[in-house]
């Protein structure tokens, strides 16, 4: 397994760097994970895009100091604060087609498996009116993360958001609560959870420790810096 550590403090560079694990773990024929803290942003969903308040919902996270980007998978908008944890495990397939529904199982047990590991008393699924909905969310007392998948002819990539400290719920249900409404999208803030709400630690670096062990990253492996993927 390859663990690409470290985070860049310029989105666009450190959203390359995610880019490019796919490709890599296809060319070298091995696992590839990246557990970290992306720069504060507001990654908003191609539906998102189509929406008449799209301008808008872009303006107000611009306005609360989240810069606005699109991404490729998963639904609704998602915010990071700069102390929200994204993971990212992309794997090489002979058709990645094949098996997404078991990926999906997989993350989503792996995940429970490091919130309880920490602590956290959590299970599968998620509150009415939530961020970015989805069937394999994690929640506990409120949705802590969401598991999204992206599929290339010979790899996967398999990665979702954790909010860990309870001051990161409360700031993420601040901004996403006038983002949904512009976005005509229902949401609830008090639908939004942690890791620390759900008993586990509010220290961000014992979670991820947690999610990479689950993933295999206790297995032999190789380090790579982030930045060298961003060069």
């Amino acid at each position: 397994m390859r663990l690409i550590e470290g985070t860049l403090a310029d989105v666009d560079r450190d959203r390359a760097v995610t880019t490019a694990l796919p490709g890599l773990a296809a060319d070298a024929d091995e696992s590839v994970l990246r557990v970290w803290t992306p720069p504060r942003q507001l990654a908003f969903g191609r539906r998102d895009a189509a929406a008449d308040g799209y301008d808008r919902a872009r303006r107000i996270a611009a306005r609360r100091g989240y810069t606005p980007i699109e991404r490729r998978v998963g639904g609704s908008a998602v915010a990071y604060t700069g102390d929200t944890v994204s993971f990212a495990y992309a794997v090489p397939t002979d058709d990645a087609r094949d098996g997404i529904d078991r990926r999906y199982r997989d993350a989503a047990e792996a995940v429970l498996g490091a919130f309880r590991a920490v602590g956290a008393s959590v299970t599968r699924g998620e509150p009415a009116d939530s961020f970015c909905p989805g069937d394999y969310s994690i929640r506990g007392g409120g949705k802590i993360a969401g598991i999204a998948q992206r599929v290339k002819r010979d790899c996967a990539l398999v990665g979702g958001c954790v909010i860990v400290r309870s001051a990161d719920r409360e700031a993420i249900a601040a901004v996403l609560d006038p983002v949904y409404s512009a976005l005509g999208v229902p949401f609830a803030p008090e639908s939004v959870g942690s890791v620390a709400t759900a008993g586990g630690p509010e220290d961000v670096a014992p979670v991820v420790d947690a999610l990479e062990a689950v993933f295999g990253a206790d297995r032999s492996t190789t380090r790579v810096p982030a930045a060298e993927l961003a060069e």
